[in-house]
């Protein structure tokens, strides 16, 4: 789990937007989508691991992935979120 003082002043590196954690029903999604093999990070990577925590950017957008406790706040390493319909 993030330490809350630190989720306070974390933003998005590309447009310094607030991040939160992301809830359950996102994580679960877009691990359904990992599963699949379709989840790729900016810099084309094929994400294989399944999330256990990630930070969403405030317009939900953008993932980014927290590993042993650490935000991983690193464009290259933040997942793209595609609506769902």
């Amino acid at each position: 789990m993030v330490d809350p003082d630190l989720l306070n002043i974390l933003v998005c590196p590309e447009t310094k937007e607030a991040v939160r954690l992301a809830d359950e029903q996102t994580l679960k999604a877009v691990n359904a989508s990992i599963a699949e093999g379709e989840v790729r990070n900016r810099a084309g990577e094929t994400i294989v691991q399944p999330l256990q925590e990630a930070l969403i950017r405030e317009d939900g957008s953008l993932l980014f992935p927290i590993r042993d406790g650490i935000p991983v706040m690193l464009m290259d390493e933040a997942i793209p979120v595609v609506p769902s319909h």
